[in-house]
């Protein structure tokens, strides 16, 4: 695991130093330097797998193709394996990273699924013989790599803060960017905050020469949740299942380094420790986050969580720790965890306090991370069958009363005057298909964002100021109903812009590499093709996941709410944290927003208005975030 940097055009050892220093964070151990007449290649390793061996930037045999990467190829000892049979020579012992040169060599550009590589990363090839300098990115956006153009070239690293240090970078924000991020808590890829720096898509290349240029990202693997040929049976599909998700955690308990398991006591992060201790020799370390401070609210969950992981941690006889953070604690250090994502971000940032904790006992963490958007749990897949019903009945001028048991069952769990009346309302947004509705849950809508912010910035913006971003993510969808279109979005969108990020940054900003087992891209592959009435039921989440976890898992964990991996923010923001919220709305620029309006709901807030905490909180991680990159712009 590491941070990687690079540029092209003639070598400039001050430079490429500066920006792997910038990702030290990500790799303690070791730096590296390659420098050629037409490109400069470095990293920051933590060493993880080939300790002695390991050391980066890696060539091939004859030194004509060489790389810097970020990451982890799991199945790296079957690739060796048939890499030595079709004749190439291995100078370490065990190294992954050696593994996708010599792949690179034998393949060409598309050695990512001609190897059926199974891992996680971000990565860069020099290639000699050709003169290109090739970028990948790993299927479902685990690794970051972020990008620019500069001069008769293009810089590369795995963070912004190091391609920020690039004097050719330009660091202009991006107004259309920024403007998203106040309907969705984060920036959406490809683009970032800064107008020159784009982020390379999951399962893309990106390929440079001096002849050609820089070229277009293209796709080397994509999502496809078109259904198999024949039905697959539910008992079928839970083996299948269970049988991919034990493979994944097996492969990815292989390190030279000490490791463990987040435990929050829900159902992914259990069954991930409890396959982990099957295939564990000694105890395996565990570890949950707790919250002091903490009275009414999400207090209930949050406790929860320290009971269940406690229960699951006994039953397996892990070595268990626990981290227990106060709301001064959180207050303390969330500027530095907000610096760590580069961006303005106002999702969860929990991993920030777990893995401080953590790295004084392990270096690899493995995690329930994607679950989520695979099974489905979230509010737009809990929405999709419902809504899709509703909309059905309402064509058919059938009103709730109107309805028969059966379908009302099938509006499970909107199936009240509550519930009929949210779904009515965002059967009403105007526009067709999956975006409408979907920009109607944003965090504040177009209307919204056209009042908060400065009519400058709303002319910066430009197109973007009304247009939906699911309108992109929702085209051409592969999904043939309505839960896997939203699982189809979610993994377009949601899980490498939002939930990827803030694994990787946050882990990585005290060096844990994290990895996730429900991510394989064998089991990713597996359960998109399965139809969406197996993953929910009746209002029941994760239905074929449940079903594969029986006997795995003590029934009351497979039937725990969910809870998720979040902090009590929205508790803690109407008590301890209070003054922090009041300051940092205080501290929005005026140039970029209109103060009455920040004023009005500022004022608000602070009277014990409820239901406004989505919107405060988004506007306090920016103003936290814009103040400390302000000297970057």
């Amino acid at each position: 695991m590491c941070g990687i940097v690079g540029f092209t055009g003639p070598p400039r050892p001050d430079i490429l130093r500066a920006m792997c220093d910038a990702l030290a964070h990500r790799g303690p151990d070791d730096a590296g330097y390659a420098q050629f007449p037409e490109v400069s290649l470095g990293m920051r390793r933590l060493a993880i797998v080939d300790l002695e061996g390991g050391r980066q930037p890696m060539a091939n045999e004859d030194g004509t193709v060489v790389t810097v990467f970020n990451g982890e190829i799991y199945n790296h000892v079957a690739m060796r394996s048939e890499l030595v049979r079709q004749g190439h020579r291995f100078a370490t012992g065990h190294s992954d990273t050696e593994c996708v040169v010599h792949a690179f060599e034998e393949h060409g550009d598309d050695w990512p699924e001609r190897c059926a590589a199974n891992g996680m990363f971000g990565l860069a090839i020099w290639d000699a013989r050709t003169r290109r300098l090739v970028l990948y990115r790993d299927r479902v956006g685990k690794k970051p790599l972020y990008y620019a153009a500069i001069p008769g070239g293009v810089a590369f690293a795995s963070e912004i803060k190091a391609l920020l240090v690039h004097p050719e970078v330009s660091r202009e924000l991006d107004f259309p960017a920024l403007y998203g991020y106040f309907g969705h808590k984060c920036i959406a890829a490809p683009h970032t905050a800064y107008q020159a720096i784009r982020q390379l898509p999951p399962g893309h290349l990106l390929a440079f020469g001096p002849e050609t240029g820089l070229g277009t990202p293209r796709p080397y693997w994509r999502a496809d949740f078109s259904p198999p040929p024949a039905p697959v049976h539910e008992d079928q599909a839970a083996a299948r299942v269970l049988e991919l998700l034990a493979d994944a955690v097996r492969l990815r308990m292989d390190c030279d380094v000490s490791y463990g398991a987040y435990l929050s006591g829900g159902m992914d992060s259990s069954a991930v420790a409890t396959l982990m201790s099957r295939f564990s020799s000694r105890p395996v370390m565990t570890f949950c986050l707790g919250y002091e401070d903490l009275t009414g609210g999400q207090a209930a969950g949050k406790d929860a969580d320290l009971r269940f992981a406690r229960m699951v941690a006994k039953r397996l006889c892990t070595d268990h720790h626990e981290h227990i953070v106060s709301a001064a604690g959180f207050a303390k250090d969330l500027p530095d965890a907000l610096a760590a994502m580069d961006e303005p971000f106002s999702g969860a940032i929990s991993t920030y306090f777990l893995s401080s904790f953590m790295r004084r006992h392990i270096t690899v963490a493995v995690s329930g991370d994607g679950s989520d958007e695979l099974f489905a749990s979230y509010l737009p897949q809990r929405l999709a069958f419902p809504l899709a019903a509703w909309r059905t009945y309402q064509a058919a001028g059938r009103g709730y009363a109107e309805l028969t048991p059966a379908e009302r069952a099938a509006l499970v769990p909107f199936d009240n005057v509550e519930g009929v009346s949210f779904l009515s309302r965002l059967a009403a947004c105007p526009g067709d298909g999956n975006a409408a509705w979907r920009e109607a849950l944003s965090v504040f809508s177009h209307d919204e964002r056209r009042e908060l912010l400065s009519p400058e910035f709303v002319d910066a913006a430009g197109e973007t100021v009304g247009k939906s971003l699911y309108a992109d993510l929702a085209a051409d969808l592969t999904a043939a109903d309505a839960l896997n279109a939203q699982l189809e979005i979610d993994q377009r969108g949601l899980l490498p812009d939002q939930v990827l990020p803030f694994v990787d940054r946050l882990s990585m900003a005290h060096s844990i590499e994290v990895r996730c087992p429900f991510l394989d891209h064998r089991l990713v592959e597996y359960v998109n093709g399965l139809p969406g009435d197996q993953k929910i039921r009746g209002g029941v989440t994760k239905y074929i996941l449940r079903r594969a976890l029986e006997g795995i898992l003590p029934a009351e964990v497979i039937d725990r709410p969910k809870e998720g991996f979040v902090q009590p923010v929205y508790t803690w923001m109407h008590g301890p944290l209070q003054k922090l919220v009041a300051s940092s709305m205080d501290g929005l620029p005026d140039a970029l927003f209109r103060r009455r309006t920040v004023a009005c709901l500022r004022d608000r807030f602070l009277s014990g208005e409820r239901g406004l905490e989505a919107r405060i909180w988004n506007l306090v991680c920016f103003s936290l975030w814009f103040s400390r990159h302000a000297g970057n712009i």
